[in-house]
């Protein structure tokens, strides 16, 4: 089964389900990124905050680094949940 592919995520209510979850896990790291910079942000006009604001933008930009990971393993563990319906299905013909 292909990647990236909206039927893969409507297949059954467990593949919704978990597409659901990837979502949520890929939305709040998509607003703890954002949080992170905006912190980060404001942290820089003060001189004595710039070491934080530093270490800020560094986790943001790790939670953004995450964010396509957290989209590859989704479909991946979709894909193979289809390849193995596909498969029971086989064995019953």
């Amino acid at each position: 089964m292909p990647l990236f592919r909206h039927e893969n995520r409507q297949r059954s209510a467990r593949t919704r389900r978990i597409y659901a979850a990837f979502e949520l896990a890929y939305t709040l790291c998509d607003f703890t990124a954002a949080v992170c910079f905006l912190v980060g942000s404001v942290l820089f006009f003060w001189n004595s905050l710039e070491t934080a604001a530093i270490w800020f933008f560094v986790a943001g930009s790790a939670l953004f680094c995450t964010r396509p990971t957290i989209r590859f393993a989704r479909e991946l563990k979709l894909a193979s949940m289809g390849d193995a319906e596909d498969l029971a299905d086989r064995l019953e013909d």
